[in-house]
């Protein structure tokens, strides 16, 4: 289908043919949901053990009684796996409660309050702040920013990464910029890998930003891999080689690896990042769960065995992949109607129709019983100027919903597109 180069009366005839297959969806009653990159029912049996592994034995590799106060950092045996994760020493790691982004508003929170490292001008106090965001990416981190009133400033993805030549020219020139967001390994939503030229120019960019500029590192998926394990450039060591350790704060959490209510996350920072942000954790906690993450060194006690459970995620989430990308390449390959992104790893799959259509695919798909993340949401402000992006999400749906939800997006898809070739003939 080129709806480029399609007559009037192509168009009148595919529009019969689509019109009709919708009135049909849509007296299904399905209920379809793609929306969130939750891991499915069956991905979370994967960590039952947790229930049961301690069997009375409360005591952690170290001798810790894991039951009493205390640990604010984490069990060193934890602080080593979170390590593993981030690729970084684990005296520079943190281990909190189940979600990285609860650690990620932390961070943003004290800066806005008090000042990033050991000191510092809070940002609230700052004549102006701003924060950049790649496009398409996730939209809770802009929640974040926009609940402090920051403004956004949103920067292209390409296939290494955020467009570095926009970002340097940024820094360089307004130090009223204060951060960037990163989704590094499966960037959320395109699943693109940050090239090691990429994470080398965000390392430099410590020496040349505000003295309280910081990139908020969010690597969620640095195991998520749906086939080999797929390596990323250390944006520790670059930062080490060029003294901008101070620059980078590093996330990532076992939200997605095994219960996603009850993980574990993880800080990677440098001493001065580190010592500043538990001067005000400490206020607010004597120490974190530990029996939680006891729990989870029964079931993962390191690196190795990491890998060996995330291989069992990936054979679950594979054909569930496969069902939504074959359904774009059946429908879409020889067409002008959209591109989307095939990741190795990751949860999602971003998916751009033609501009000014995306708002509507979404629509017609919820009204057909197949609900979609909402169009714009992968962008600040839920704006998204072009209306073309999507998030597709297959993680949590049966293998057999995925493909009656890709039948129902297919269909929406050529009709919004066909309907808008009509209205312009």
């Amino acid at each position: 289908m080129h709806i480029h180069t399609a007559s009037k009366s192509q168009l009148e005839a595919w529009s019969t043919e689509l019109e009709a297959d919708y009135a049909d969806i849509s007296q299904r009653g399905l209920k379809l949901d793609l929306t969130r990159g939750k891991p499915s029912a069956i991905q979370l049996d994967l960590a039952n053990a947790l229930d049961s592994d301690l069997g009375g034995d409360y005591r952690a590799p170290d001798g810790t009684d894991v039951r009493n106060y205390g640990g604010l950092d984490g069990l060193p045996d934890m602080k080593a796996l979170g390590a593993s994760m981030l690729e970084m020493p684990s005296e520079n790691v943190l281990v909190g409660g189940n979600s990285s982004l609860t650690l990620m508003y932390q961070t943003i929170a004290f800066a806005w309050q008090l000042g990033v490292g050991e000191s510092g001008t809070p940002w609230s106090q700052e004549p102006a702040v701003k924060f950049l965001c790649p496009v398409p990416g996730y939209d809770r981190h802009f929640a974040i920013t926009q609940a402090f009133g920051i403004e956004m400033i949103p920067v292209p993805m390409t296939d290494d990464g955020p467009d570095m030549d926009v970002i340097e020219c940024l820094v360089a020139d307004d130090h009223a910029i204060k951060g960037i967001w990163c989704v590094p390994k499966y960037a959320n939503p395109t699943g693109c890998i940050y090239s090691a030229d990429t994470v080398s120019r965000m390392a430099k960019l410590g020496a040349v930003a505000a003295d309280n500029f910081r990139i908020l590192w969010d690597n969620a998926y640095a195991v998520h891999d749906l086939d080999e394990f797929q390596p990323l450039t250390s944006i520790f060591t670059h930062c080490e080689r060029y003294g901008t350790q101070d620059s980078v704060i590093q996330f990532t959490s076992t939200s997605k690896v095994t219960f996603a209510g009850a993980g574990v996350a993880f800080m990677g920072a440098s001493a001065a990042n580190l010592n500043g942000f538990k001067q005000q954790l400490g206020l607010a906690t004597i120490g974190p769960d530990k029996v939680n993450q006891l729990r989870h060194l029964r079931l993962i006690p390191d690196r190795s065995s990491l890998l060996q459970h995330m291989a069992q995620h990936a054979a679950l989430l594979r054909p569930k992949f496969a069902a939504v990308l074959d359904a774009l390449e059946a429908a879409f390959a020889d067409s002008d109607l959209a591109e989307w992104t095939s990741p190795q790893g990751g949860y999602f799959v971003s998916f751009n129709s033609r501009p000014g259509l995306a708002r509507e695919i979404v629509r017609l798909s919820g009204e057909a019983g197949g609900v979609l993340t909402p169009a714009g949401a992968t962008y600040p402000g839920g704006l998204d100027e072009k209306d073309r992006n999507i998030r597709l999400a297959p993680s949590f749906p049966t293998q057999a919903d995925i493909e009656v939800a890709m039948a129902v997006f297919v269909v929406c898809v050529k009709l919004a597109s066909v309907r808008q070739a009509l209205a312009a003939a």
